[in-house]
């Protein structure tokens, strides 16, 4: 059995930086590819990026390229995603997943992702006055 854990998770301003990190553990690690996904409050789970665990090949959607980078460390054992110029929309909970084949067989806990909005309007308060 393999389990994979994130780490590197937190809450950063527009633009700055963060590198989340997922080790696997467990006997038999040996995969076709590891990737990332991440679920924003409210809406469905989606791919980041994905890297061939081999040769290394990366993959990234379009919001995020050029601004993130997915890597791996096969003697570590440990895949990377280094998030540059985080933007608000980039706020979720990040996944990291790995695959044999065409489905994926292992995913961990995730690592919350905040990235303060610049908005300087708050949520706002309902105020009802009824007669």
């Amino acid at each position: 059995q393999v389990q994979l854990q994130e780490s590197g998770g937190g809450l950063v301003q527009p633009g700055e930086s963060l590198r989340l990190s997922c080790t696997a553990s467990g006997r038999d690690i040996s995969f076709l590819a590891m990737s990332w996904f991440r679920q924003a409050p409210g809406k469905e789970r989606e791919l980041v990026a994905t890297i061939t665990w081999s040769g290394g090949r990366d993959f990234y959607v379009d919001l995020v390229k050029g601004r993130f980078t997915i890597s791996r460390d096969k003697d570590q054992n440990t895949l990377y995603l280094q998030m540059n110029n985080l933007k608000p929309e980039g706020t979720a909970v990040y996944y990291c997943a790995a695959r044999s084949g065409v489905e994926y067989d292992y995913c961990g806990q995730g690592a919350q992702v905040t990235v303060a909005s610049s908005e300087p309007w708050g949520q706002g308060a309902q105020v009802t006055v009824s007669s």
